[in-house]
């Protein structure tokens, strides 16, 4: 997938493009359907697939003092995008002269002059340009008189309520990851980089990966199974887990941390990538009257997990049939 960034034009090849729209957060399943639907013009009119996103997200501009809520940094959307065979992804750079761009503005200077797209897929509750003033049916008239064809696609889902990024966050801050799953269509996954943490789990025989949350949503503080994928240096691989989420009321900590114990592992991951996925809640957080009964818990928490992922499954191939 080739990624461009900043405002177009880019020096891109001859052929046109059928674009997906929309910021994607977490590219859960709605997204997909979305991009499905960018696809099916793309192989109609010999078009290119393409997909415009924005960074940072708009409501990161906007509501700037609101707690992080992000499911998805870029990498880890990238990386989404790319998998589902999309060819190009612009992402533009959302600030003050692109937010004051009128929906005609938006349409002529990006889509049309700048992209040249042939054809734009939104969700039906897409709005654009200042103010939000821009919805599909202002997009489709713009592009009947600019020379580019507009669809909306229909939102989907199951069991009563439709996929969207909003419910996925209800779900994780509920401590459900398998229902964010089951919207998502992968496990939710909190990436970043190996910190350097006060290790203190090393000395109570659960040495831990010290990861940040840092512009991303925050999921129901506890005890958490889960798969551990090492994207860099000499350990790279899967690793099945136990993690914790929340304040360490123990050790009486103010800041969230999120740290990592892998199972059967020896290594130093200091400053390696891992991407964590959140398989099932498993408790809340607990404060202990000493080490002793909190390491015994810790031994609980690990056999549960363990016996959890022997058997864990993909909640969305479960649930396929009930998109409509």
């Amino acid at each position: 997938m080739q990624v461009w960034r900043g405002l177009p034009p880019y020096q891109r090849g001859p052929r046109p493009v059928s674009v997906a729209l929309g910021n994607f957060d977490g590219v859960h399943r709605g997204h997909r359907a979305v991009i499905e639907q960018a696809r099916a013009a793309a192989i109609a009119g010999g078009l290119e697939l393409g997909v415009i996103t924005f960074e940072p997200h708009p409501r990161e501009v906007f509501r700037a003092g609101d707690a992080p809520f992000r499911l998805t940094l870029e990498p880890l959307k990238l990386r989404r995008l790319a998998a589902l065979g999309v060819e190009h992804c612009f992402v533009l750079p959302f600030d003050t002269r692109l937010s004051s761009l009128s929906p005609e503005e938006f349409c002529r200077q990006i889509l049309r002059e700048g992209l040249a797209v042939h054809h734009v897929v939104v969700g039906e509750d897409f709005r654009f340009g200042k103010g939000r003033k821009g919805d599909v049916q202002t997009m489709s008239a713009l592009g009947a008189e600019l020379g580019f064809s507009v669809d909306a696609a229909q939102l989907i889902g199951g069991a009563g309520a439709v996929f969207t990024s909003s419910a996925v966050r209800d779900a994780l801050r509920e401590g459900q990851p398998q229902e964010a799953a089951r919207i998502l269509g992968d496990w939710h996954r909190i990436e970043g980089p190996v910190l350097k943490g006060d290790q203190r789990g090393r000395e109570l025989g659960y040495p831990t990966a010290n990861m940040g949350l840092e512009r991303l949503l925050q999921p129901k503080f506890g005890i958490y199974a889960v798969r551990v994928a090492v994207l860099s240096g000499p350990h790279q691989g899967a690793y099945d887990a136990v993690a914790s989420l929340g304040l360490r009321p123990t050790f009486d900590k103010t800041e969230p941390n999120f740290e990592v114990h892998l199972f059967d592992f020896s290594g130093d991951l200091y400053g390696e990538t891992l991407s964590v996925s959140l398989i099932e809640w498993l408790r809340p957080e607990i404060r202990f009257d000493g080490l002793a009964p909190l390491v015994t818990q810790m031994d609980e928490d690990s056999r549960q997990a363990r016996l959890l992922l022997a058997d864990a499954r993909e909640p969305w191939l479960q649930s396929a049939g009930e998109m409509k």
